[in-house]
């Protein structure tokens, strides 16, 4: 897969066949040099990017990069950054944007590299059971990583991540299946289900025409990689162009299917909320009201990593070949961690939360005081709204007529959030109905509608909207939170 192209490896411990592979990988080189997918360019700067040796036995013939702000303190939160095909560590390290909120929230970056020695376009073997199963290849040297990365900087074990773009997007869906013990959390960028492909003629139809399978049955695939009883997830983002030609977006609507499943949650949002630059975030709570699944639909984005250049504090990332100006994905991604809370420190959870009076775009909240509290974050859904020094709270310039969800947490004199509160659910007034013009594909993806069967239907009425894919554009009218008909003769809003 990766960027352009299927991985096609270069086996370390078997010979690679001759004949037909030799054609087929001719064929696929030939194939990202005519589509112009080839980064031309020299690895970016990697300036303050280190490598790391002696991280274990590395089966999987790997190269550790890290970097850490100054300073950094022991209990600090760990992420892994798995670049794509053609890409290197430095080239990652350089355009995603991670090192910003590295320094920013204060935690370390592993940036795990594979080389042409493992795979002929530097992909990551996402599709090779000996490289993507736990305790084997390429993925047993990622966890390796894992450990020398948590000796070296003291990080909380309980707060280690994982997110990749492409190649490393379907690596990282498969460690998470892998290792659910070892992350907390994930993203997957422009990437496929865990456990999709076992070989390269799958690997072609997980990225062009993904298998329709049922949440149950992917979900059981991250099952049987999980170790057996595993009981507890990681909370997975996933981030999908619509325009994307190489990696197809039904991919985001079975890697929703999947982890949602494994969560045991269903398939229809909680809220969808616009980011602004095409961007519109699904979120799928769990039992408690925290977000389990957050699916990132990005309209008119190809293949690759969404970043925003700037120096605003949601800009991250710079430009380059798989490097889309849209919206700042590791913003976005660090809330939905909870890597901005500062660590979780020792006050209880506040009690009491209610909510004390809603209008058609703000919720009001109060709660009962915590002893050595200084202040109080909230939380939108799991993700920082604000902080006050008082045990009340107002959200503003909320959409009308939505379901939100909130928590508080608690804040010390080390300026550490504490245990998050029990939720309250707030919905506001009033309800201004939407339209929607997309294909089936976009609506489903978005969270407009389903599919079953290879057909679509509008969320809400059930209505049939015809064939699951890109080619049949329907207009969809919003009338009611989750309901949605259809409106193709004329949809005034």
């Amino acid at each position: 897969m990766g960027q352009s192209h299927p991985p096609f490896r270069r086996t370390r411990s078997r010979r690679i066949l001759g004949g037909i592979r030799r054609w087929v990988t001719a064929a696929a080189g030939a194939l990202a040099l005519t589509g112009g997918l080839i980064a031309a360019s020299p690895p970016a700067s990697a300036a303050g990017l280190t490598q790391v040796t002696g991280f274990g036995t590395n089966p999987g013939n790997l190269s550790m990069y890290a970097y850490a702000p100054e300073a950094l303190p022991a209990g600090a939160p760990l992420v892994i950054a798995l670049h794509g095909c053609t890409q290197s560590a430095s080239d990652y390290y350089a355009h995603s944007g991670w090192p910003k909120f590295a320094d920013t929230y204060g935690f370390a970056l592993v940036f795990p590299q594979t080389s042409s020695a493992n795979n002929a376009n530097s992909c990551f073997n996402w599709f090779e059971p000996g490289d993507s199963a736990r305790g084997q290849g390429e993925a047993l040297s990622i966890k390796q990583m894992v450990d020398r990365a948590v000796s070296l900087y003291g990080s909380d074990t309980r707060r280690v991540h994982i997110t990749g773009l492409s190649a490393g997007g379907a690596m990282t869906a498969n460690m998470l299946a892998a290792y659910p013990d070892v992350f907390a959390g994930g993203a997957i960028a422009s990437g496929l289900p865990a456990r999709c492909a076992n070989g390269v003629a799958a690997a072609y139809t997980c990225m062009y025409s993904p298998p329709d399978r049922s949440p149950a049955q992917w979900g059981d695939l991250v099952r049987s990689a999980a170790p057996a009883g595993t009981t507890s997830w990681p909370r997975v983002a996933i981030w999908q162009g619509t325009a994307d030609t190489t990696v197809k977006p039904a991919n985001a609507a079975e890697l929703r299917d999947q982890w949602t499943n494994v969560w045991g949650i269903g398939q229809t949002p909680s809220r969808t909320e616009s980011l602004g630059a095409g961007t519109t975030r699904s979120v799928y709570d769990d039992a408690s009201g925290r977000p389990a699944v957050e699916v990132y639909s990005v309209s008119g984005m190809g293949h690759g990593l969404a970043v925003d250049p700037g120096s605003g504090p949601e800009q991250c990332g710079s430009t380059g070949t798989y490097y889309l100006d849209t919206v700042c994905s590791g913003y976005h991604t660090a809330r939905f961690w909870g890597l901005d809370d500062g660590g979780t420190g020792s006050l209880p959870a506040p009690t009491g939360l209610t909510v004390t009076g809603t209008t058609d775009t703000t919720v009001s909240l109060n709660w009962k005081a915590v002893d050595g509290a200084t202040s109080y974050i909230v939380y939108r859904g799991g993700t920082k709204v604000g902080t006050t020094t008082s045990t009340s709270y107002t959200d503003t310039g909320l959409a009308t007529g939505t379901t939100y969800t909130y928590t508080a947490a608690a804040v010390d004199t080390a300026g550490a959030a504490g245990v998050v509160s029990s939720p309250a659910t707030a919905t506001t007034t009033g309800f201004t109905p939407t339209c929607h013009t997309a294909g089936n594909y976009d609506h489903t993806v978005a969270g407009r509608a389903y599919q079953s069967g290879g057909h679509t239907y509008a969320k809400g009425s059930g209505q049939a909207m015809g064939l699951w894919n890109t080619f049949t554009i329907r207009t969809l009218k919003q009338t009611a939170p989750a309901y949605y008909v259809i409106a193709d003769s004329g949809c005034p809003a």
